[in-house]
């Protein structure tokens, strides 16, 4: 399903996994995503789980005690996180965490 928004004379996509299967066909962008797409993917399912809150950026910095900033680069996917702030992020949006090794 490939559903698209007219805004401003832009379509532009809404269904990122949509996007994702295109663009994973290019080796290089493959090889770019199995060393960082994880954690853009996770950054992403944040970013989604906050405005589907309607919380800001600095409403979600406020309850885990951090800054706005670390936020926009969280969701951005320019910082690493650990399992403990990702539980932290995960209790303010009323959320659980899950993680799990696959062979």
């Amino acid at each position: 399903m490939n559903n698209k928004i007219k805004s401003e004379g832009i379509l532009k996509a809404t269904d990122f996994d949509d996007y994702l299967e295109k663009e994973l066909r290019n080796p290089k962008a493959k090889n770019y995503y199995d060393e960082f797409g994880r954690q853009l993917e996770l950054s992403y399912k944040i970013l989604q789980m906050r405005k589907a809150k309607k919380m800001s950026q600095a409403a979600l910095a406020l309850k885990i005690g951090t800054t706005q900033s670390n936020i926009a680069r969280l969701e951005s996917g320019r910082q690493n996180f650990t399992i403990s702030f990702l539980v932290k992020v995960a209790a303010a949006l009323d959320s659980g965490l899950k993680i799990s090794f696959i062979s």
